[in-house]
């Protein structure tokens, strides 16, 4: 049995009203580092509140270490939590905002003593314990917020977005410490974020959340190279996964996937799956890493089109390159082109094997049986 285990869980915020939750499950090992990734508005920060006890379950149940904790009240549920806010008390110091949930559970002066210069230790504050928050940065009150929320020792770590309200230079540096105090209290954590970034740099797994419900869950390159649907493919990498509208049709005895602007050669592991849409639409989905391009207009077997360059992003370590094809406006992550000029004629050329297709009505990947 998992650690967390999260089963059919459903939530209306009235009786008759739209699911904003629908069916969610999931299962968590104990010590895992989960991130729940979606754009905002998809439920994952409700999803983290009903586990947390701070909004009411229409349905479900979550299980931690095999008990139902559904109807539990929050203090009873063995679950910590960090808001985006970090809701730490301004007018105690930050030995008093680490003991506080201590004190509730009238632990021991002693106790509280060890296990507050314990997490202070592990957060790397033991010096600022006599301050108060007004006299410390964001990114040490941040530090506060973690080391109360660990204090309690609970079962589960849950972080609302905890990161997004530090400038980006720190977001970088805080990421590191969360995730080896994550690991220092061998703790079961879940993280919270729309940031791509975050997510993919912090995870054991990902699960990614739209409309309510889940998307795919993996590890952050499963999600990334082999995105479950167009959502998934379309939400991360930056820049994002170039989509074309494509019919599926059999030419001269191939399958191709064909535009107005191009007839591709569907891989031959696809083929398969591929010829029950003959003569339907799909979309075809191609990461920005996976189109090469020649200059002196060498044509591969997997070429898509001929295009000009319209501009050059450059990124230092690599470029972006924006041109188009018919109407569709694509983007190209190179290193080996990264000084190519703008108007620069070349022939785009693409790994066969990293092409994506989409069923258009399930939006769900179409792979090889």
């Amino acid at each position: 049995m998992s650690y967390l285990d999260i089963r059919n869980l459903k939530k209306r915020y009235t009786k008759n009203g739209p699911l904003v939750i629908d069916d969610v499950n999931l299962s968590v090992d104990k010590g895992e580092f989960i991130v729940f990734l979606g754009p905002s508005g998809c439920g994952k920060t409700t999803i983290i509140r009903m586990i947390a006890g701070l909004e009411d379950v229409t349905s479900g149940e979550i299980m931690i270490e095999g008990e139902n904790i559904v109807g539990k009240q929050p203090k009873d549920r063995g679950v910590s939590m960090i808001f985006q806010s970090y809701a730490i008390w301004p007018h105690m110091t930050v030995f008093d905002n680490i003991a506080y949930p201590l004190k509730l559970q009238k632990v021991g002066k002693d106790e509280v003593e060890r296990r507050v210069r314990s997490v202070a230790q592990a957060t790397d504050i033991t010096g600022m314990l006599d301050r108060y928050p007004a006299q410390m940065s964001g990114g040490q009150r941040q530090r506060v917020a973690v080391s109360r929320a660990i204090v309690v020792e609970p079962k589960i770590f849950l972080m609302d977005e905890p990161l997004s309200n530090l400038d980006a230079k720190l977001r970088v540096s805080m990421r590191t410490e969360l995730k080896n105090i994550h690991e220092k209290q061998h703790s079961t954590s879940i993280f919270v974020t729309h940031d791509q970034s975050e997510a993919m740099s912090m995870a054991d797994r990902i699960v990614v959340i739209y409309k309510g419900r889940i998307e795919q869950i993996g590890t952050p390159m499963e999600v990334y190279m082999d995105s479950a649907t167009k959502f998934v493919a379309e939400f991360i990498g930056t820049p994002p996964t170039n989509f074309f509208d494509v019919t599926i049709r059999e030419i001269g005895g191939r399958l191709k996937a064909v535009n107005n602007s191009f007839e591709f050669n569907v891989p031959d592991e696809l083929e398969e799956a591929l010829k029950p849409y003959e003569d339907k639409e799909v979309d075809m989905g191609i990461r920005p890493e996976f189109i090469g391009l020649s200059p002196e207009l060498e044509r591969t077997e997997w070429h898509l089109s001929d295009t000009v360059i319209s501009f050059v992003e450059p990124q230092g370590s690599h470029s972006i390159l924006i041109t188009r094809i018919g109407e569709t406006e694509v983007k190209i992550h190179t290193t080996s082109h990264m000084y190519i000029k703008p108007s620069t004629t070349a022939a785009l050329n693409v790994e066969p094997d990293k092409v994506m297709f989409f069923d258009r009505e399930t939006t769900k990947r179409i792979r090889k049986p």
